[in-house]
């Protein structure tokens, strides 16, 4: 899903991401996307198509639910001028995974600022960026480190 070339705000990347096959037969919800694009919180429900044999959260899908939201964040922040792609990512599950689990995305102006310098010159920049994965005892599942590749555009 090319998302770049529409102007949508947060509500309307957050529609889209709901109704988006991926994230739908995932059982993936997008429940919030802040207007100025530095919060996020996203959800999994456990399903019948998205548990695993032992009966937890499939882990493809635990990772799923964190792919895209610190690249458009960073997208939405940084602007036109700004290349953002996602370049790696690493999950980390800690206990299994049951019943709802939710994601909450945070990018800080610092963030924001600090990309902006690192790439002033022209140079690529790496940032890695960390989320957790809780329960709904609060109690974390799994955590997802993201590195992004920025760079300005010429």
């Amino acid at each position: 899903m090319n998302l770049t070339k529409f102007q949508l705000g947060a509500r309307g990347i957050r529609r889209l991401l709901n109704i988006w096959p991926p994230f739908r037969g995932a059982g993936i919800r997008v429940r919030d996307i802040a207007p100025d694009f530095r919060t996020a919180i996203v959800e999994l429900r456990a399903g019948l198509f998205n548990r695993n044999y032992v009966g937890s959260h499939f882990g493809g899908s635990l990772y799923a639910m964190t792919d895209p939201f610190f690249m458009i964040m960073m997208m939405k922040n940084l602007g036109r001028d700004y290349i953002v792609w996602d370049k790696a990512g690493a999950v980390r599950y800690l206990k299994p995974a049951r019943g709802t689990v939710t994601a909450s995305f945070r990018l800080n102006e610092a963030d924001v600022e600090r990309a902006k310098a690192e790439t002033a010159d022209g140079e690529k920049y790496e940032p890695k960026f960390k989320v957790d994965i809780v329960d709904a005892d609060g109690q974390v599942v799994a955590d997802v480190e993201k590195t992004l590749y920025i760079r300005r555009k010429k």
